[in-house]
């Protein structure tokens, strides 16, 4: 298992992830890239806690969680990584104020790719979500959640698209501390 400091060699683009790729490289993918590829998810958004889907992904400690917080080009290089995620699945991100989150004009087609029940991205946006909020994005995680919330709110109720459960999720990721 690769150890937080690899992560911080990762976003500092001094490093690669598991599979060799530089961050910038990895935020520069095509969308077919990104759909069909799952190893990098982890590294773009990290977590303290083991993935069961790259159990040799680096696990954030509170040394990277403090640099993440403190360097302004940590933050940079993750709104870089939110605002890719965000293209991929049709959103843009406008800076405000407020910071919104909102459906782009290729939304429908992007949505076809990530919106239907059971679908592996969910489990991404959870990550993404959660993610961002310890890591001191937490007003971009807020953002996209509202947007999540008014797609899940709006979606027929006879035949979702997205699972109340991953609603639950989505909306705990959010509301964690950083700590």
């Amino acid at each position: 298992m690769k150890s937080a400091e690899d992560l911080v060699r990762y976003y500092s683009g001094k490093g690669h992830d598991g599979g060799g790729r530089l961050l910038a490289e990895v935020q520069q993918w095509p969308d077919e890239s990104i759909e069909r590829v799952h190893d990098f998810i982890q590294w773009m958004f990290p977590l303290g806690e083991r993935s069961m889907f790259n159990p040799d992904a680096p696990i954030l400690d509170q040394s990277a969680v403090a640099r993440f917080r403190s360097d302004p080009k940590f933050g940079a290089r993750l709104r870089i990584s939110f605002a890719r995620m965000l293209t991929f699945y049709g959103f843009e991100l406008s800076d405000g104020p407020p910071l919104r989150v909102s459906p782009s004009a290729v939304f429908q087609q992007r949505a076809s790719n990530w919106m239907s029940l059971g679908n592996h991205n969910h489990l991404r946006i959870t990550r993404i979500l959660k993610s961002l909020t310890i890591l001191g994005l937490e007003g971009e995680a807020k953002a996209f959640f509202e947007c999540l919330s008014d797609i899940y709110n709006s979606q027929d109720k006879r035949r979702p698209s997205i699972s109340l459960e991953t609603f639950r999720y989505w909306k705990a990721a959010v509301s964690r501390n950083a700590d």
